[in-house]
């Protein structure tokens, strides 16, 4: 990451998502979703251990939507689609895929909310927060241990500030940027499934 600017690129990417969804046509390009999502991944490998798992899982679910951008144009076809076959809820399936990566960004969200509003130099309140609030109730009691666990070994606000290639003040404005841009496309694909009773809590 020497000399990137990942936070800023994550920024730029999910506001342009947020005028897509915000757009006259509505419509959101898989495309252009799976790659933006893509310039997550580093960030769950630099909080180290305890977010191992949301990494792996990410990186796949996102790889899947790129995958699938190869003949599928837009994430309501791709609803549409898994709809018609009978398959939104089987394992592996492109909208059960859609629905882990926007947990994944809620998590990103929440967790740089918590990271703006906390003094001090510890990532422990907010990433136990954020994991708390969008994965834990989605996971049984060996991951949420092992993630308990893993907490103690997070980076410093400072390392992941470093790894990051941020200042404090450059990173929060980044980050309120990706969380001013993040909640409404949260809201769009939850209404993709909540439109079509196929709710998001499973």
């Amino acid at each position: 990451m020497a000399n990137e600017k990942p936070l800023r690129k994550i920024a730029e990417a999910f506001e342009e998502l947020e005028a897509a969804v915000n757009s006259q046509t509505g419509e959101l390009e898989v495309a252009r979703f799976s790659r933006a999502c893509s310039l997550i991944s580093p960030l769950f490998g630099c909080l180290g251990i305890a977010f191992k798992f949301a990494e792996m899982e990410y990186v796949a679910k996102v790889h899947d939507l790129a995958e699938a951008s190869k003949s599928i144009s837009t994430l309501h076809v791709l609803l549409e689609k898994d709809v018609e076959a009978g398959s939104v809820r089987k394992a592996g399936s492109h909208s059960r895929n859609l629905l882990r990566v926007k947990r994944g960004i809620d998590m990103v969200k929440v967790l740089f909310e918590k990271i703006i509003v906390t003094k001090g130099n510890s990532l422990k309140d907010p990433a136990s927060k954020a994991y708390q609030q969008v994965f834990a109730p989605h996971h049984g009691w060996v991951i949420r241990k092992a993630v308990g666990v893993g907490m103690y070994a997070l980076p410093t606000k400072e390392q992941l500030l470093n790894k990051l290639n941020e200042d404090e003040t450059s990173a929060k404005a980044q980050m309120q940027n990706f969380v001013a841009a993040s909640a409404p496309l949260i809201l769009y694909i939850d209404k993709l499934f909540q439109t079509r009773n196929l709710g998001v809590d499973w």
